[in-house]
């Protein structure tokens, strides 16, 4: 009986301490192995003073910078930070006032929403020019399609409209996710990075490194998981038709995170909307075509014309 009772408790022990192992951190200059001068931008940017906003006793991160009659909202995704878009808003921020946001542990797009709605409130904005990528992109069109008073255009970066393909393919990610410790989750997408998202990037350096760092230690994983609910929310896309916002759409003809089956979806869903597609750029063309995507943005919140179906080559 007491043999069972110290087996009992050393197993209690081991799962205490399975779950209790620290996710290692790690930051960008360890991971980064390319040009130091976008390593030093970078440092810059960093330095940049964030602001925080409580809502509904959730706190917000936020950039705001930037000078400019308009405003851009940018918006990242699953694995990102306000600082993802650091190289486009290095480029814009002496033409548009500038909001980058982080997202919190916050489970649900209405919420998100509500939060950015209070973000642009306490900043005395009015209307957004709004660029969104992945689950950014995802949120922009619940922005538009909720909010269409406050957007003026709208970029859907690498992205996919409502559908249950990804809320099937998340179903036991969502069962298993919270039942995993932190590292151990964390590690894993870490894999997949390495594996899928940097190859696909051309090796990308600067994708990998930031990527990296976001689950060496800046993102937990209750962050994780209510960005993945988020991407598997619902809602009704906006009739464009109606309320005539502006849309270009851009995707990669490599993008290997969206499924594909639903990339050509997008310009089916939005008929009406600009479209752009890089080459070989993977999942992150803003952080590897920079220059190529800040023009994107320039010209099309410029209004300047944005070729339909066009390609860059790395």
């Amino acid at each position: 009986m007491k043999k069972r009772y110290w087996i009992l408790i050393v197993l209690f022990i081991s799962v205490i301490v399975f779950y209790m192992i620290p996710n290692p951190v790690k930051h960008f200059d360890e991971l980064y192995g390319g040009d130091k001068a976008i390593a030093n931008s970078l440092k810059q940017f960093r330095k940049i003073p964030i602001k925080t906003l409580l809502v509904n006793g959730t706190e917000w991160t936020y950039l705001s910078t930037g000078k400019g009659a308009k405003t851009i909202l940018f918006l990242h995704g699953m694995s990102g930070a306000y600082d993802i878009w650091f190289q486009q808003i290095e480029s814009l921020k002496n033409e548009y006032k500038i909001i980058s946001v982080t997202y919190p542990a916050v489970s649900g797009l209405s919420e998100m929403a509500n939060a950015v709605m209070q973000i642009l409130s306490a900043e005395k904005i009015e209307k957004i020019n709004v660029v969104g990528s992945s689950l950014g992109g995802f949120f922009t069109q619940y922005l538009v399609a909720n909010y269409p008073d406050k957007i003026e255009k709208a970029i859907y970066g690498n992205t996919f409209p409502p559908n249950n393909l990804i809320k099937s393919q998340y179903k036991n990610l969502m069962i298993l996710v919270p039942l995993l410790p932190e590292w151990m989750v964390l590690r894993t997408f870490r894999g997949n990075i390495e594996k899928n998202v940097v190859p696909a990037s051309g090796n990308s350096q600067l994708t990998r490194a930031f990527l990296l760092e976001q689950n060496y230690g800046l993102m937990s994983k209750q962050q994780f998981l209510a960005r993945a609910k988020c991407v598997i929310d619902s809602f009704k896309v906006a009739d464009t038709l109606v309320n005539q916002i502006p849309i270009l759409i851009i995707d990669t003809d490599n993008d290997n995170v969206v499924p594909a089956p639903l990339i050509p979806l997008m310009p089916q869903v939005y008929p009406k909307a600009a479209h752009f597609t890089f080459h070989n750029t993977g999942h992150f063309p803003y952080l590897n075509q920079p220059k190529v995507y800040t023009e994107l943005i320039r010209n099309f919140f410029g209004n300047n014309k944005v070729k339909i179906d066009s390609a860059i080559t790395q």
